[in-house]
């Protein structure tokens, strides 16, 4: 990508309305060749960044889902075993030919240390997505999802190859990247990242979108929705997320909303409509009756 401009434009040609800062940061993590560590409330666009980016760029995504108790074994690599147990009965069965031409004890034990080589390479080496990004012929996009959700051991792990995109196993060695992936981390904020794991990236902050920038997400996404109701549905969710709710309506959940708008052939946002849909929108009982209150107040309060 030639310029901010430009990456906008891309991520454009995918479906993804990108901010000014958006894709600022973007091509800056791309041209300096820096993870994003990108962190923002829930279904704010983050983990569909990274999607838009893989397809604009024409490269795979490799995605890692993060959650509590994950390890390196989920996410760098596992042994085989299956596969390192059917090579132990070959390896008996031909126990006597491998041995064939050793004249001593200690010449045996070096042949069967040779063999012990085999059994722990490559070929036995089972690559989880981590692995699968460092060690992959053609670049990639590697989006490690939800990061504050994984432990903070977890997070520490991941420094190695956030600094020098390399990994280690133990019994192979170290591994370089063939091509540094462009890394995508993204946080809901639910617990505090280190600072180590902050002075490795390039840092953006993803908000709600403002209304002109959510009308036309919606517009985008939502082909068959009237543009009076685009605009009615974009401004009530807009002051849905004013109210102090357990948690606001994300963007997924208004294009939910407004492709459930155009199945029920709705002209108009009418009180009965509102309240047989506001569950779209809100996934709290306590949101969905504070909301509810608060708009019914307001409606009096205009008649």
């Amino acid at each position: 990508m030639t310029s901010p401009t430009n990456v906008s434009e891309q991520l454009q040609s995918q479906g993804y309305i990108a901010t000014e800062e958006i894709s600022t940061v973007l091509y800056l993590a791309d041209a300096l060749e820096k993870p994003l560590l990108a962190e923002g409330p829930a279904g704010v666009g983050k983990t569909e960044l990274a999607k838009a980016w893989a397809s604009a760029t024409g490269c795979e995504l490799i995605r890692l889902q993060c959650y509590e108790g994950l390890d390196e074994t989920k996410a760098l690599y596992e042994w085989e075993y299956a596969k390192q147990m059917l090579y132990t009965q070959l390896l008996r069965d031909k126990l006597q030919d491998v041995l064939a031409d050793t004249t001593t004890l200690t010449a045996a034990a070096d042949r069967l240390a040779e063999e012990e080589n085999v059994f722990f390479s490559e070929r036995f080496l089972l690559p989880r997505p981590l692995l699968r990004a460092v060690t992959s012929d053609k670049p990639v996009v590697l989006l490690i999802d939800e990061i504050d959700r994984a432990d903070s051991e977890f997070e520490a792990f991941l420094l190695e190859i956030l600094s020098d995109f390399q990994v280690t196993v133990p019994e192979i060695g170290t591994i370089k990247a063939k091509h540094k992936p462009l890394v995508i981390l993204t946080s809901n904020n639910t617990r505090d990242l280190s600072e180590a794991l902050k002075r490795r990236c390039v840092y953006l902050h993803v908000d709600y979108p403002t209304q002109e920038a959510e009308l036309r997400i919606v517009q985008l996404k939502v082909p068959d929705l009237s543009e009076s109701m685009a605009v009615q549905s974009v401004k009530l969710v807009q002051s849905l997320r004013q109210m102090d709710l357990k948690k606001s309506p994300s963007i997924s959940e208004t294009l939910d909303w407004a492709r459930a708008l155009v199945k029920l052939n709705a002209s108009s946002i009418t009180p009965e409509l509102l309240e047989n849909t506001l569950t779209l929108l809100l996934k709290h009982e306590t949101d969905v009756a504070k909301a509810k209150m608060i708009m019914a107040r307001e409606q009096k309060r205009r008649q």
